[in-house]
């Protein structure tokens, strides 16, 4: 098909082709179905056809099955015979065994190459979802952020905002003046959940070097798309850390890249895998965000396109935006699952030669309903469409095939080194060890001074002319009190206490060095 993603076939004999068209590519998207209905493969098949068309695709892989786009498919395949009858049946004429340019990714730095952020660039609203915190340590964590940028204290991994959510504390009382209460408890409280991030894996995700997007947004030398794959089969087991971090990306492509209009194909296309993980449980706040994203970040040139199980998973503003659907069978066990089918039968164009509902329950493996936007972006009419096979290899490849893969990646090597550099924790430890080397010269100064001098520089020792009754009298009251508060301090001074209240002030002065 010209300028169109070719799909599979419909109508009576499904020989009709339907196809995405790349000019309304970037109009977003939705692969729903039940398991194992074939959303896998209509996922493999849409990458195959964006990168053939120069648009560059953004995956996760939570199986492990799509690692296969790196290699071609192979006539000894086991359903090689089913493959080419299919692509008879629907009229793909064309159809080859290929292979894609892959360049895998992998949190964990195992199965890809790692792929980082910084904690300044996640921003304390992601932070905020990531660690289920409240409202009220969400907004200390706000307030940490705040401190970091008018201290000039970068950060960069977990051990800086540790580092600082610390710094909070010991300065919470002046900080509260500023900013509201701000309570230990709170802090403890965002202190463990980082350790439990931390003992997760999510350590992993944050330092540098960082993430440049224009590292996704690849073409090879052919011109065809690079097709990402972020290894998604260990991060599903922190689901909130797998949702968060797509997320992120979202927002980073939202922010960074530049306006492009409407452009003649996308340039990238972003699947969203196990959507239904980003909205469980979602506060409102983030929710809208999710929803400004999908609706102006398709001006950037960039389609995404949710995958799940359910339509009714993904909330009604932002599947109202979502254009190009392709929906396999949906099972109706239990009256949730009956409205849910009939709200999705709903929400496509009416085809006479069927009736929607029954088609969506019918519908077999590697069969599905679809509904791809059409001239001026109107709806197309739906259809019962035989999906394609696939050109790449159907299921996982192997370890020693994903090695070559990834020493043959444009990106080899840039990674994979962890760099530690001067940050928020190294500027606070810092400024703790200045401020105790100053306290405690301070003290020795003090220690080695005579009781004259010290008393002289403590401002009471008395000279002068005699005075009036009256006036004396005031006079050596006023000198019993300060010699009595004078002693007092100098032994509270003298001892441990005094030299953590010594350090204390004095870190208070150099805080801002």
């Amino acid at each position: 098909m010209e300028d169109a993603i070719f799909v599979g076939g419909g109508g009576e004999d499904y020989g009709t082709k339907q196809g995405l068209k790349l000019e309304y590519a970037n109009r977003h998207g939705l692969v729903a179905g039940a398991t194992g209905t074939g959303k896998t493969v209509t996922l493999q098949i849409l990458a195959e056809g964006f990168s053939k068309a120069g648009v560059p695709v953004f995956l996760s892989d939570v199986k492990g099955d799509l690692s296969g786009l790196a290699d071609a498919g192979s006539a000894e395949f086991k359903l090689h015979e089913a493959f080419m009858d299919r692509a008879g049946k629907i009229g793909f004429d064309d159809y080859r065994y290929e292979s894609f340019p892959v360049t895998f990714w992998d949190l964990f730095g195992e199965q890809g190459h790692p792929i980082r952020t910084t904690v300044a660039e996640m921003g304390p609203l992601l932070l905020s979802r990531l660690m289920e915190l409240t409202e009220a340590q969400e907004g200390i964590l706000n307030i940490a952020f705040r401190l970091a940028d008018e201290e000039g204290l970068p950060l960069l991994d977990l051990k800086d905002l540790q580092a600082l959510l610390v710094w909070v504390g010991e300065n919470k009382d002046d900080l509260s003046l500023r900013y509201g209460n701000v309570s230990v408890s709170s802090i403890g409280a965002i202190q463990r959940r980082l350790l439990v991030l931390e003992n997760q894996g999510g350590a992993k995700l944050f330092g540098e070097p960082a993430l440049e997007l224009s590292d996704i947004i690849r073409t090879d030398t052919d011109g065809r798309g690079r097709i990402n794959i972020l290894a998604s089969d260990k991060l599903m087991g922190s689901p909130r850390l797998y949702a968060t971090f797509l997320l992120w990306l979202l927002s980073e492509l939202f922010e960074e890249l530049p306006e492009v209009g409407d452009p003649d194909k996308p340039r990238l296309v972003f699947f969203f895998d196990e959507a239904h993980l980003l909205f469980d449980g979602a506060p409102k706040a983030l929710v809208d965000k999710v929803e400004q994203v999908a609706r102006l970040i398709r001006s950037k040139g960039v389609g995404i396109y949710f995958v799940t199980q359910n339509p009714d998973d993904i909330p009604e503003d932002i599947l109202g935006q979502l254009g190009n659907r392709v929906q396999h069978a949906l099972r109706a066990f239990t009256a949730r699952d009956r409205r849910a089918l009939r709200l999705a039968a709903e929400t496509y164009r009416e085809n006479p030669r069927f009736s929607t509902e029954t088609a969506i329950r019918e519908v077999g493996v590697g069969e599905a309903v679809t509904s791809f936007l059409m001239k001026k972006g109107i709806p197309g009419v739906v259809e019962r469409t035989l999906i394609r096979p696939p050109s790449s290899r159907l299921g996982p490849i192997e370890p020693s095939l994903r090695k070559t893969v990834i020493n043959a990646s444009p990106v080899a090597g840039k990674y994979e080194a962890l760099k530690d550099r001067r940050s928020a924790y190294e500027m606070l430890k810092d400024r703790a060890e200045k401020a105790a080397a100053e306290a405690e010269a301070a003290e020795a100064r003090e220690e080695e001074m005579e009781t004259a001098a010290r008393e002289y520089s403590a401002g009471r020792r008395y000279s002068g002319t005699r005075v009036t009754r009256s006036t004396s009298r005031s006079t050596r009251r006023g000198d019993s009190f300060g010699e009595a508060m004078g002693k007092m301090v100098m032994k509270e001074l003298t001892g441990t206490t005094g030299r953590k209240i010594v350090r204390g002030i004095l870190g208070g002065l150099f805080r801002g060095r």
